[in-house]
């Protein structure tokens, strides 16, 4: 009798997931031939009807599509991927076919199968293809699924299949923000201080410390009155907060191009910030201080304002950059909103 059941609820499973599939591949073929697909809405549906198929949340399939593609190289014209690919995962063909498989390039399922390979065929042609978005996303699933199905079981299932708590730190809190917002445009923006001709900043990237040993200033000083709220620049989710010997207090927000916003020499937080916590553009988080150098406590030794640096995770390492030109383009934007909103 069991065993009756769990070839129904498998039937059931099969069943579904060729009816989204196919529902799927009819709706990119006409938004395609209208020319007037819309990636977001079509990798949101994606993940919605491999949801459907599987069980799990489609905020976990984004979560992973957007860590592969924060984490992607760059690549040539002739190694660019296929323009009819809606997601942005790709499995190494070890991975997929079975790191003994003397056919790299092996699309059999049974094949694969046979080789250990981690490659299914969520598309229903027969094919286990690593450049078929169903048959990818398919395949994270069935891996995912041999863990279970709870938080802390795809927390598992993630760490297995990168071998890097880093990255499944990152796949979570992507998961997370995908979850708490419902949607995948996250893309807002803020200038860190309230705009205004009470601050002064030019680009101070690059030049040498005074204190702490031989080092490289990586960010922009923004020079304003102590106790001027300093804003979240983007939707994300607060990485680290506390005492930084360099930095004072200061506070670190992850968003989902896999940014770390680092604000730094506050006088104090927001007390509904806290580490772990969602936050939206224009969020207030601390005030402008003058706190670092030392140990914690340490005060007043340079006149206060906000040092912003932003850094990329690329997978391996994490690399800051110049955050000047994004800050002259957010003040920019909200000066030009401002007047557009007068002129109503």
């Amino acid at each position: 009798m069991l065993a009756l059941r769990k070839r129904k609820a498998t039937w059931r499973t099969v069943l579904c997931l060729a009816a989204a599939l196919m529902l799927c591949s009819a709706d990119r073929a006409a938004a395609s031939a209208a020319g007037k697909a819309d990636p977001l809405a079509a990798r949101k549906e994606l993940y919605e009807q491999m949801s459907a198929a599987t069980g799990i949340p489609w905020f976990r399939f984004a979560a992973i599509d957007q860590y592969e593609r924060t984490i992607a190289k760059k690549k040539s014209a002739k190694e660019a991927p296929d323009s009819s690919r809606i997601t942005g995962i790709s499995i190494p063909a070890p991975v997929w076919a079975g790191p003994l498989n003397p056919d790299q390039a092996d699309t059999s399922p049974e094949s694969i199968s046979f080789f250990g390979g981690m490659g299914y065929d969520g598309s229903g042609d027969g094919n286990a293809d690593p450049d078929n978005d169903a048959d990818l996303l398919y395949s994270m699933a069935r891996h995912l699924l041999k863990y279970g199905t709870s938080a802390s079981d795809f927390s598992i299932g993630i760490w297995e299949y990168y071998h890097n708590g880093r990255a499944a730190q990152r796949v979570n809190q992507f998961a997370r923000l995908y979850e708490h917002f419902g949607r995948l445009d996250l893309s807002g923006s803020a200038f860190p201080l309230p705009i205004g001709n009470s601050y002064a900043y030019r680009s101070t990237w690059g030049t040498g410390r005074s204190w702490g040993g031989a080092r490289i200033h990586e960010g922009t000083d923004l020079f304003a009155p102590h106790g001027m709220p300093v804003r979240s620049t983007c939707f994300g989710i607060v990485e680290t907060k506390g005492w930084n010997r360099y930095g004072g207090w200061r506070i670190g927000i992850r968003d989902i191009e896999n940014r770390y916003h680092y604000y730094a020499h506050l006088s104090g937080y927001d007390k509904s910030v806290a580490r772990g916590d969602i936050v939206t553009p224009g969020q207030i988080v601390g005030w402008v201080g003058s706190s670092g150098y030392g140990s914690p406590g340490t005060q007043g030794k340079f006149p206060p304002h906000l040092h912003y640096g932003i850094y990329r995770d690329r997978g391996i390492t994490e690399w800051a950059f110049d955050p000047y030109p994004l800050l002259k383009q957010w003040e920019n934007q909200e000066y030009r909103a401002r007047k557009n909103k007068k002129s109503r």
